[in-house]
């Protein structure tokens, strides 16, 4: 899916949920989109500079937390950065990511087993998971 109707995705996201795209969100989200590896909070705002001279560092804390929340994006933790989700329709679907620690490729994939799985063995230790994000570090094919 490209830029633009990733965008327009988000776009009819928010309007069904009631939640504003502010222009702000919208640059956030386009210089995010852009970028096929993981991409931490200063470099976007360097990016973002160069658009609005004006931008700080509290715009772009806060587009990407209205975006991780609408499930537009997702932090990985361990590297403290952030990769777009290419099918954000199920905001609330397991992540689990694949992270290259050589050239910084993720790759997000879905295992409803290994889901299962993980949920299974938190409910016999009478744990509820509300939310999951997995990550798996090692090297890409491109890398070995």
């Amino acid at each position: 899916m490209n830029v633009e109707q990733l965008l327009e995705q988000a776009k009819l996201s928010c309007q069904k949920r009631g939640v504003r795209f502010t222009p702000a969100r919208e640059q956030v989200f386009k210089l995010l989109s852009n970028h096929s590896s993981a991409v931490g909070a200063y470099e976007l705002l360097d990016e973002l500079k160069i658009i609005d001279p004006s931008a700080k560092p509290a715009t772009i804390y806060r587009a990407l937390d209205f975006l991780s929340q609408q499930g537009f994006v997702h932090k990985i933790e361990s590297i403290n950065a952030f990769v777009m989700c290419h099918h954000f329709g199920d905001c609330n679907h397991p992540v689990q990511l694949l992270i290259c620690d050589e050239c910084g490729l993720v790759e997000e994939i879905q295992s409803n087993d290994f889901d299962s799985a993980l949920k299974e063995m938190a409910s016999n230790k009478g744990f509820i998971i509300s939310h999951q994000i997995v990550e798996a570090h090692g090297a890409c094919q491109s890398c070995q």
